[in-house]
């Protein structure tokens, strides 16, 4: 499957351009690897890191997508093992 393709399906960018855009501009990596080709393949156990909104995400494939579905059937395509910030200083 295309990573672009997969980034609209699992609900991780708003559109299919968006998703294509963001993965040219260098800015997704697929197994550790820069990435810049929205027509990259995808497969189950890939793992996929980007930043998105402040944010690293982290996720690795799960199943590949047929469809766009709702927001619970696109989140069990992948699992996130985005870093957790660590608390700050007590005050």
């Amino acid at each position: 499957m295309r990573l672009d393709l997969f980034l609209w399906y699992a609900r991780l960018a708003k559109s299919r351009s968006v998703a294509a855009e963001v993965t040219r501009s260098g800015a997704v990596r697929l197994d550790g690897r820069r990435v810049e080709r929205a027509h990259a393949p995808v497969r189950v156990g890939a793992t996929i890191a980007f930043v998105q909104r402040n944010a690293v995400r982290v996720l690795r494939v799960e199943r590949l997508p047929n469809r766009r579905g709702s927001a619970a059937e696109a989140a069990s395509f992948y699992i996130d093992l985005s870093p957790v910030d660590a608390p700050g200083p007590a005050q």
